[in-house]
C-alpha cells in the first residue's frame, strides 16, 4: 500500500473521533421515510430541529453510528450550503465525526489553519418508548464549507444525550444493518481529495491495490474511501450507477446480516459477488452496499 506525502499520521486530533453519522440530503421527508422503510430500516419518527437550523430528520439508527434523512423545513443561514445541495441533487450531502468536546475541537482545527463553524448548540424533541417526551441535544462546528473533499463537507458532533439518540427500539433492523464500514466517494483524481480530507482530520491517505485510497477516519469507526467513478461501476457492474456525479459522494457500505438483507430487500436488492446492493434510485441518490458482518 501506497501513504501519499504530507499527511499527518502521528499527532490525530483529540477532540474528534471516527466517523458518527450519515447525513443524506431528502427533498421530501415524509417519502424518504417511506422509502427506507421498504428497504427493511428501522426509521425515527420525525424529528424537526431548533429554528435557526431550519431542518428535520429522521434517523437510522447502528452502534456505534448511523445514518441521517435530513431535510429543509424553512430556509435559514445555517442550511444554505444543503439547499444548495439539494438544488443540484439528493444524496450523502456530509459527513460527521463523533466529537469528544465540540469547543475544543473547534479550537484544534483552528490552531491547524481552519476557520470553524460553530460550535453550535441545537436539539430535538424525542419521544421516548415510554412515551415520556425528552430531548436531543448536540454541539456542533464544521470545517469551512469550501473544504470539501470530493464535494463533501465535514462536521463534529457531540452529543449531550446519548441515551435519546441511541434508544435499542430503533436499533434493530429488519433487513440485519448493524453498522457503517465504508463512506464511497467518487473523483476523478481520488488520491488528491484523499489528500485533502486527510490534512483536515489528521489522518493518513492509503492507496489500495484497487486504485482506491482510503483515509481511516480514527478508532473502529468507518473509512473514507476515494475512487474513480468509472472504478466503482466495475465494483458493481450489474448496479446502474449513471445517476451519481463524477465527483461527489456515492454511497455507504453497511455491515449486516446478509441473510436478512436478501429477504428484506427482495428484488430491489442487486447481487454483486459477496454483497447485496440497493442501487442510488431506490436510496434518494446513495448507493448502499451490504456486506457480511
Amino acid at each position: 500500500m501506497q501513504s501519499f506525502a504530507g499527511e499527518i499520521t502521528e499527532v490525530a486530533l483529540k477532540n474528534v473521533i471516527g466517523i458518527d453519522h450519515a447525513v443524506v440530503m431528502v427533498r421530501d421527508l415524509d417519502q424518504a421515510a417511506e422509502k427506507w422503510k421498504r428497504l427493511g430500516f428501522t426509521v425515527s419518527p420525525r424529528g424537526t430541529h431548533s429554528a435557526h437550523m431550519g431542518s428535520g430528520n429522521h434517523t437510522i439508527m447502528f452502534d456505534p453510528d448511523y445514518i441521517e434523512l435530513l431535510g429543509v423545513l424553512a430556509a435559514t443561514d445555517l442550511n444554505a450550503p444543503a439547499r444548495a445541495f439539494l438544488a443540484q441533487r439528493e444524496g450523502i450531502e456530509r459527513i460527521a465525526l463523533t466529537a469528544i468536546d465540540s469547543a475544543e475541537g473547534a479550537e484544534e482545527i483552528l490552531a491547524r489553519g481552519y476557520q470553524p463553524i460553530g460550535p453550535t448548540d441545537f436539539e430535538r424533541p424525542v419521544t421516548m418508548p415510554d412515551g415520556r417526551l425528552a430531548a436531543a441535544k448536540f454541539t456542533t462546528f464544521q470545517w469551512p464549507v469550501a473544504e470539501a473533499p470530493a464535494g463533501l463537507r465535514i462536521f463534529a458532533c457531540q452529543h449531550k444525550t446519548r441515551e435519546t439518540v441511541w434508544i435499542p427500539e430503533l436499533m434493530k433492523h429488519a433487513n440485519g444493518a448493524r453498522r457503517l464500514k465504508q463512506v464511497q466517494l467518487v473523483a476523478p483524481q481520488p488520491d488528491k481529495e484523499a489528500a485533502h480530507l486527510a490534512r483536515m482530520i489528521d489522518r493518513e491517505a492509503r492507496g489500495q491495490q484497487d486504485g482506491s485510497v482510503v483515509v481511516a477516519s480514527g478508532a473502529d469507526r468507518a473509512d473514507f474511501v476515494f475512487l474513480t467513478k468509472e472504478r466503482l461501476s466495475r465494483h458493481y457492474p450489474d448496479v446502474p450507477l449513471t445517476s451519481l456525479p463524477e465527483r461527489g459522494s456515492a454511497g455507504l457500505v453497511i455491515a449486516a446480516d446478509l441473510a436478512a438483507t436478501g429477504t428484506a430487500l427482495g428484488s430491489v436488492g442487486i447481487h454483486s459477488g459477496d454483497a447485496i446492493c440497493v442501487p442510488p434510485s431506490a436510496a434518494n441518490g446513495t448507493l448502499l452496499v451490504f456486506v457480511a458482518a
